[in-house]
């Protein structure tokens, strides 16, 4: 599509019509960058000239054909379609002239500014300009005569010479000549430009780059809506897209119409900058705007693609082995086709199609020279590591050092990818034994945040290294938590045993933290580590810990094994805040996370989990972001949320494979198993079930929260005795442990549940009454669905009482399923207690918590036929009762409208109907209406029975 060019078109036309109108020729040169449009603009304007009554003869030169003289002019004589007579007198003339070219360069020393001064002495020129001239004046005498040049720049010498003759001549003849040139290093044919600029009737018409206005034109036209000017519905859309493609294209027409031509292709909905493929449209029309440049122009676009930063000409200069100024017109002639942009190629696009157009060799060679100019310029670490990584070049004696340098920067901004690509190469060039482990302990970091599968054998070459050379703990102490992950708690432990160090700087915190890692993952080793707790929970409450990481896990240990003094949900909410914001930090972050899971407030964890899943560069560490997103799935799950729950562990699971998740499978495993339980899904957590997990895992807290899974599910297909078997197992595990926390697992509830299904209600109530005393992490959650067990054992009147309870736990935790169990499990209790017409108002609830959840058990079925909206009123009622039954029905907030509330709420405060009136600013007509509707609702006869039947609503008396 041609865009952006009616200005330039309505010059070239003006000229025409004055050539046409006043008989004056014209000379009009069309110049701009390669791609905007100079080729088009001239076979628009052809085709415009022929319908308006003139003639148009076109050439084009070429650099293939540079040296062949005269080939512009042939062509323009044979695009005259003349018979062969007509033209035969020239073609003899430019044959003899051809034939002396070679004489006459020779004595010129080639330069064509003196060819045709040679040829001239020779007598040669004179016949066959004159004719020449002459053939084209006889064509202008049937009408205005367009002599069309196109790329200028590559015309041969000779043909421009017959050129300059024409346009010396046009004074009074109606032909137009129409040229076009292109940008390039150096101007092309410098005195035959100087001559064009002397001439009277002269105009230089320049093409611009596109504009967004113009973009959106274009892409208005390609979609076949032409008006986008911002009238249309999709007119922002449309704008919006314009913007995106003159980021990625500068305006160039060319890439600016392949990047149209691709969207129109996968559809509109894809932006154009999101991801490359070599070989698609854009990368193409890259490649034809390049190829279409001076090799000089090609070489420094190489060069900028293989630094992809900003350059200066120095830089460049350096990289290319040429004088700094020799660089500059190179980089302008890129800025003006739109390929540059503050030193730099301006799209991620732009440089992908540049590098894979460069032969592998020549590409490795440039990163190779990059990285030697960038090192002695001084940049940092982690640019000359990207050039070293793409060279594998490593013979410099600087080259490890700067590797070593730029792996730690990556995985301290949370690039384990980067680290690991310059660990690789690092430890290949490494020849010290030492400082090769090291390498090796930082790579087998950077590989288990990307694939924990993949560091397997590094960590055992490790720990083998640390066996041989016992003088060089620091190695045994690297290897401990993959050998963790791994459940291989043994070899961690046997790693650290003959290290030592004193009380105080980093390398005694580094083995108090490995100590407390080992006895907190693998809880076999606690006794080391409770001997002296003092020694970590000190570094929980450090205002400004030397180790955040010491602290950190010293948090966990506080949440798991409470001594008393240390707020764990304070210090843990402070290094969140604190670090959270930190790039690389995630594997510091899931510490607290996990302590304050385990502390309780399980809303305070999925808040936390958002934030640092929605951290940028998240995507770059599966491993944390998976263990992240099962701490939040389980919180989830603690707040009711089993849709949210069964989302997180299910893509937990899909950042890594359950094999990659070592002992810690667990995790996800018993999330994933738990919600599919409750949903009603059995079989499909029978599918999880059937996922092997290593020995190991039961050796861990994560054993213990699986066999709560797998003992619920057990119960849920009524194995009653398999599911007793696992909850003691996990309560005998954590109990041995001295980690008998609430938080961790909430064992004896869910082995109550097991008792009440066998009837044992005594054993049921002891377990539930233990539970509630646990009172370290015992969440709103487990804590009402202890109190609603509990219930079912006591006698009627405590029963209500305990109901209730939980009902305002339950409440205040949002779980609508175990919200609607507690109200079923009220409305049944209410009759007992000579209370039976709330219980009416209960069971709506219930009902309506339970279709709105979605996934609640079926309530039973005295209480649905209770609930179900045909119901007879019951006795003594008025008929009203069915009506608003009715009404209920309809309702999806609550019996209550807000204004009846307020009224009802008043009302039931003693307030009288006119203070009522002047409190809410309405009629009293309006108050006794609404009290009508209320009474009808709650089956009250008076204001006096008002609080109560609100209270048993949970209506809130603010």
């Amino acid at each position: 599509m041609l865009v952006h060019r009616d200005e330039q078109l309505a010059h070239l036309r003006w000229a025409f019509h004055a050539c046409e109108k006043h008989g004056h020729g014209q000379v009009a040169l069309v110049t701009g960058a390669v791609g905007s449009g100079k080729t088009q603009v001239l076979e628009t304007f052809g085709e415009w000239a022929a319908t308006a009554g003139g003639q148009v003869l076109s050439a084009a030169g070429s650099r293939a054909e540079q040296g062949l003289h005269f080939g512009v002019l042939g062509q323009l004589l044979h695009s005259a379609r003349l018979k062969p007579e007509g033209i035969r007198e020239v073609e003899e003339l430019i044959r003899e002239v051809a034939l002396a070219v070679p004489t006459a360069e020779a004595r010129s020393g080639a330069a064509p500014e003196t060819l045709a001064e040679a040829l001239t002495a020779d007598g040669l020129w004179a016949p066959l300009l004159r004719t020449a001239f002459d053939t084209f004046l006889a064509l202008a005498g049937r009408g205005p005569l367009v002599l069309a040049v196109d790329d200028l720049q590559h015309t041969d010498a000779a043909s421009l010479h017959c050129l300059l003759y024409v346009t010396r001549r046009l004074r009074n003849a109606r032909i137009m000549v129409l040229l076009s040139e292109a940008t390039t290093l150096r101007p092309a044919h410098p005195l035959f430009h100087a001559e064009l600029r002397s001439l009277p009737r002269f105009t230089r018409v320049t093409l611009p780059l596109l504009t967004a206005d113009s973009v959106s034109r274009l892409l208005g036209e390609e979609a076949g809506t032409p008006d986008v000017r911002g009238d249309g519905a999709g007119a922002p859309d449309v704008r919006e897209e314009a913007g995106r493609i003159l980021r990625v294209t500068g305006g160039n027409p060319l890439l600016s119409q392949a990047l149209v031509d691709e969207r129109a292709h996968r559809g509109t909905d894809s932006a154009p900058d999101t991801g490359a493929r070599a070989g698609d449209t854009f990368e193409r029309a890259v490649l034809d705007c390049l190829y279409r440049h001076e090799p000089g122009v090609r070489l420094v676009a190489q060069a900028l693609a293989a630094l992809d930063r900003p350059a200066s000409p120095e830089l460049l200069g350096q990289l290319l082995d040429v004088l700094p100024d020799s660089t500059v017109p190179a980089v302008r002639v890129l800025e003006g086709a739109g390929l540059v942009h503050a030193g730099r190629l301006r799209h991620p696009r732009i440089v992908l199609a540049v590098r894979s157009d460069m032969p592998a060799e020549e590409r490795r060679r440039l990163h190779q020279r990059a990285a030697e100019v960038l090192h002695e310029n001084g940049a940092e670490a982690s640019v000359v590591a990207e050039h070293l990584v793409a060279s594998a070049w490593t013979d410099g004696a600087w080259v490890v050092p700067v590797l070593r340098d730029a792996a730690a920067h990556a995985l301290s901004t949370g690039r384990p990818d980067h680290a690991a690509a310059c660990l690789r190469l690092g430890g290949r060039a490494e020849t010290d034994k030492d400082r090769r482990n090291s390498l090796m302990a930082m790579l087998i970091t950077a590989r288990w945040q990307v694939n924990p599968l993949a560091v397997t054998g590094q960590v055992s070459q490790l720990v083998e290294a640390a066996r041989a050379d016992e003088s060089s703990p620091s190695t045994a102490v690297s290897a401990v938590p993959y050998l963790l992950w791994q459940g291989r708690a043994e070899e961690a432990a046997e790693a650290i045993s003959g290290c030592g160090a004193g009380d105080h700087g980093p390398a005694s915190n580094e083995l108090r933290l490995t100590r407390l890692l080992i006895a907190l993952s693998h809880p076999d080793y606690l006794g080391t580590v409770r001997e002296d707790p003092s020694s970590w929970t000190r570094a929980a409450t450090a205002p400004d810990s030397a180790s955040p990481l010491l602290q950190a896990v010293s948090v966990l240990g506080n949440a798991l094994m409470p001594t008393g003094g240390v707020d764990t949900v304070a210090a843990a909410e402070q290094l969140l805040e604190r670090h959270h914001t930190d790039s690389g930090s995630l594997g510091l972050l899931t510490a607290p996370l996990l302590a304050l899971l385990c502390a309780g407030p399980a809303d305070r964890v999925a808040v936390w989990g958002e934030r640092l899943l929605a951290r940028q560069g998240v995507q770059h560490t599966p491993a944390w972001r998976g263990v992240i997103r099962a701490i939040h799935a389980e919180a989830t799950l603690r707040l009711g949320d089993m849709d949210a729950a069964e989302r997180g562990a299910r893509l937990a699971l899909e950042d890594l494979p359950a094999p990659a998740w070592g002992v810690a499978v667990g995790g996800p495993l018993g999330t994933l198993i738990t919600c599919t339980t409750e949903s009603g899904r059995l079989f499909e957590a029978e599918r999880w079930l059937s996922q092997p997990v290593p020995a190991g895992v039961f050796r861990t807290p994560v054993g213990a929260h699986y066999l709560i899974a797998r003992g619920r599910h057990h119960l849920a297909m009524g194995q009653h005795q398999a599911a007793a078997a696992d909850l003691h197992r996990s309560g005998e595990l954590v109990r041995s442990w001295g980690i008998d926390v609430a938080g961790l697992v909430p064992w004896r509830l869910e082995l109550a549940r097991v008792q009440l299904s066998l009837g044992h209600r005594t054993h049921a109530a002891q377990l539930l009454q233990e539970q509630l005393q646990v009172s370290r992490g015992l969440d709103d959650r487990t804590r009402g669905r202890a109190l609603r067990l509990l219930a079912s054992t006591a006698t009627p009147v405590l029963r209500r009482k305990l109901l209730s309870k939980a009902v305002t736990v339950l409440q205040a935790c949002s779980d609508q399923q175990e919200l609607a169990r507690a109200l079923s499990d009220t409305s049944q209790t209410l009759p007992q207690t000579g209370d039976a017409p709330r219980a009416r108002l209960f069971v709506r609830r219930a009902g309506r918590l339970a279709q709105a959840s979605g996934r609640a058990p079926a309530l039973p079925q005295q209480v649905q036929r209770r609930s179900a909206p045909s119901d007879a009123a019951p006795t003594g009622g008025s008929s009203s009762d069915a009506s608003s039954d009715g009404f209920e029905s309809r309702d999806q907030d609550g019996l209550l409208s807000e204004a009846e509330r307020r009224v009802a709420v008043l009302a039931a405060r003693g307030r009288t109907n006119r203070q009522i009136s002047n409190e809410l600013y309405i009629t009293v007509s309006t108050v006794e209406q609404h009290l009508t509707r209320v009474y009808r609702k709650l089956d009250v006869k008076s204001r006096t029975d008002l609080p109560n039947r609100l209270m048993a609503l949970a209506e809130p008396m603010a």
